[in-house]
């Protein structure tokens, strides 16, 4: 019975072992380019300016940091799904091409504690703001652009 269920708990390590080699060929999440910034805010301050890349230049900008786990799948799927999707909503490297709506969200999404995101503050000790950090960042927003 013992020699079955080792047999057994093998066979699923290997099967799991096989799967996370095979996906690796999938070539989504694995195209880390930065394109060339299209325009730039004019930041209130260099501090705001700081503060953003810290905490929000990763997904938000033509300025990503691509970690070395971001080339491993699954996680590189998610990696490169939410630097996208970032880009999409709200992108200082190509503010011309935005919504100026978009831009003053930014604010208030920090505001309500909804970035940066919990997980991508997990990965990324340095993205996490003080209290009074992130006070200086939604004013220099708001400064940026507009309440």
């Amino acid at each position: 019975m013992t020699r079955s269920i080792n047999l057994s708990k093998t066979k699923i390590i290997l099967t799991i072992v096989a799967l996370l080699l095979v996906i690796q060929i999938i070539p989504y999440g694995k195209n880390h380019t930065n394109p060339k910034a299209i325009s730039h805010p004019n930041w209130d301050s260099q501090r705001t300016k700081k503060l953003f890349y810290r905490a929000c230049g990763d997904c938000h900008s033509f300025q990503t940091k691509w970690p070395s786990y971001s080339n491993i799948a699954p996680i590189s799927w998610l990696v490169y799904s939410d630097v996208v999707e970032g880009r999409d909503h709200f992108n200082v490297s190509n503010i011309g091409g935005q919504n100026r709506n978009k831009l003053k969200e930014a604010a208030e999404s920090i505001k309500e504690g909804e970035m940066p995101m919990f997980i991508y503050t997990i990965m990324h000790k340095n993205a996490r703001l003080s209290d009074k950090e992130k006070q200086d960042l939604i004013q220099g927003l708001q400064a940026t652009f507009g309440q």
